[in-house]
């Protein structure tokens, strides 16, 4: 297993009226946290809020390229990002210990926190398709070209671990600093990971792999601890 400090690039936050930062998804524009009571867009170049709605929001955020999903207790709602209304819910599979979300494959993704489990779900059903076991408590999840992340948070430590999605095993961990935790968990589809802070109320960038940035592609987020 490859092991490596995670690199921190650039924070945001904390933010006017958001205590906490729950789940985060990117909708390849805005950068979505939810907070509690309310899910928030943000833009990712300027730190800047655009937008909130008011809807329960306690744990993990996704985005299908049309719709949000978000956990709200022992649900998992669907979201018109426009308009903010509630198309539809289902049953979340941890029945109220859920954490992280994600959507790949045409499925949703789900953290189960103390369980440490993630769980592939029909997001039509809320039927569980497949169960990943993991040996510390479960955060944010997110896939990015194939690969399946989840961020773990247990006592005084909290790391960003890239799994086999077949057996579960660890292949790559970035360990977070002493004291900085990561609640939510999404891949900006390229080289970087956007990770919730929890109580701290703030969003902070991890690079994913140096040698994937030096590779090509997209350039990074710029390096940027002011933003507010």
């Amino acid at each position: 297993m490859n092991r490596s400090n995670a690199e921190i690039v650039r924070e945001y936050g904390p933010f006017p009226g958001a205590d906490r930062v729950n789940g985060v998804t990117y909708d390849g524009q805005h950068v979505w946290f939810a907070s509690g009571d309310k899910l928030n867009a943000f833009d990712p170049s300027s730190g800047k809020m655009q937008r909130s709605i008011d809807v329960a929001a306690h744990a993990g955020t996704a985005f299908d390229g049309q719709h949000l999903f978000q956990i709200a207790e022992n649900r998992i709602q669907k979201i018109d990002p426009k308009s903010g209304r509630v198309l539809a819910t289902i049953p979340a599979p941890g029945n109220g210990g859920d954490s992280g979300l994600a959507w790949a494959e045409g499925s949703l993704w789900v953290g189960h926190y103390r369980n440490r489990k993630i769980y592939q779900v029909d997001p039509e059903t809320g039927a569980v398709l497949r169960t990943i076991e993991s040996n510390r408590f479960v955060t944010g999840v997110t896939w990015v070209d194939g690969e399946l992340w989840h961020a773990t948070w247990e006592g005084e430590e909290s790391d960003l671990r890239r799994v086999d999605p077949r057996t579960g095993e660890v292949q790559e961990t970035l360990a977070m600093p002493t004291g900085v935790y990561v609640s939510g968990l999404e891949s900006d589809g390229r080289d970087q990971f956007f990770c919730g802070g929890g109580p701290s109320g703030k969003v902070r960038v991890v690079r994913r792999s140096r040698r994937r940035a030096a590779s090509g592609g997209e350039p990074p987020i710029p390096v940027d601890s002011t933003s507010k």
